[in-house]
């Protein structure tokens, strides 16, 4: 058995150059969710106080239309060109999803009993960590999904020793950008080296799990480590209803996202044999 890719995408797929459709666009996307982050969230400090229409709009507009909508709407079309596929961009099947998710939540789990920032109060970790969530979603889904992927793209010719190293940077460059966006103690301090680093072990991890949950889990985790002392700890003890309610719309359209894609556009395993008759072999299909 052998998956195989289209060989020749129809050109009226793609209108315009791969440098217009694989790294401009993508970026100038990327640029808009930066300005609507600042705006919504990182210029009045939202994260670190929330309040409850501030951050009902920043899930809406700054993580889900922006951060995953739109995304999603680019990487069907690199779908039906032929520049990704599901492996690619981490939507994987249920089995692999919960190894990998597993995994990763038992070692954030075990960081979190010997280096909690919180001391001893859980609760307070897993509060802060579900109020980041949207916003580490939305991260993962711009900075590696739609990026990552399309940046990958771009360079394939160069082959994986140059693909990946090229996607680590760049992704893990964006990250600390975004990071620094949003966090305005951090741009206070003028220290872009840590931010950087969180980006380059997020991208790490990404490109070598390709795991979209598993990702967002782990880069939700670090950014409660990265900003546990900026937090309103009275909030964070508080009724946080508006919290859960973030995190599990957030979680909703992550899920809605991965169960179109599965349906749409599934990865296509054909048998390795003699060609068509129209001279082309089997095609990574699309279902819709």
């Amino acid at each position: 058995m052998s998956s195989t890719i289209i060989d020749s995408p129809d050109p009226a797929l793609n209108p315009y150059s791969p440098a217009i459709r694989l790294l401009l666009i993508p970026f100038l996307v990327y640029l808009a969710w930066l300005i609507e982050v600042f705006l919504l969230a990182g210029k009045d400090h939202l994260l670190e106080h929330p309040e409850p229409a501030g951050i009902a709009l920043y899930t809406v507009i700054g993580c889900i239309l922006t951060g995953m909508v739109i995304p999603i709407i680019l990487i069907r079309k690199a779908f039906l060109s032929g520049a990704v596929n599901m492996f690619q961009i981490g939507f994987r099947t249920i089995h692999h999803t919960i190894l990998a998710c597993s995994v990763t939540a038992a070692i954030g789990f075990g960081m979190i009993l010997l280096f909690n920032p919180f001391g001893l109060d859980r609760m307070a970790f897993a509060n802060a960590f579900l109020l980041l969530l949207p916003t580490a979603a939305a991260s993962v889904m711009i900075c590696w999904i739609l990026i990552g992927t399309h940046l990958q793209a771009f360079v394939r010719s160069g082959g994986a020793v140059v693909s990946i190293p090229v996607g680590v940077v760049m992704t893990g460059l964006l990250f600390a950008v975004s990071t620094l966006v949003m966090n305005t103690v951090v741009r206070q301090d003028g220290s872009f080296i840590w931010p950087l680093c969180f980006g380059m072990g997020a991208a790490l991890f990404f490109f070598a799990v390709r795991e979209v949950y598993a990702t967002v889990i782990m880069v939700t985790g670090i950014s409660v480590f990265a900003r546990a002392g900026m937090f309103d700890a009275g909030y964070l003890h508080g009724p946080p209803l508006l919290i859960y309610a973030s995190s599990v719309v957030a979680v909703a359209a992550l899920v809605g996202i991965h169960i179109y894609l599965f349906i749409n556009y599934a990865t296509v395993l054909v048998p390795a044999g003699p060609q068509s008759p129209s001279g082309k072999g089997g095609s990574d299909g699309e279902k819709g």
